[in-house]
């Protein structure tokens, strides 16, 4: 018996680790460390992009941050040196 309720919590940590691209953390561990585990790597059209937050480095994350939040309320991280996202960046700041 404990042995299947093991593999039931080992699979739900699998399961949980699977999903986790390209995804930000939760926003408790903000300043403990880097919130983007990975970069989401196409493009995303703007009309799709409610806000976006920029982190800059510093010592709880030794990278620049981009976490775009989108309209459908998802969080993804995007890559700060992408030519799109350094558009989209710059846009924001000229308002």
């Amino acid at each position: 018996m404990m042995g299947k309720a093991a593999a039931a919590v080992l699979t739900l940590l699998l399961l949980s680790a699977v999903g986790t691209q390209a995804k930000a953390l939760a926003r408790s561990a903000i300043e403990l460390r880097c919130q983007c585990i990975d970069t989401y790597p196409k493009f995303i059209h703007p009309k799709f992009i409610q806000n976006v937050n920029v982190s800059p480095s510093g010592p709880h994350c030794k990278n620049v941050e981009v976490i775009a939040t989108l309209k459908d309320g998802r969080e993804v991280c995007l890559e700060p040196t992408a030519p799109w996202v350094k558009l989209i960046i710059k846009a924001i700041l000229d308002k």
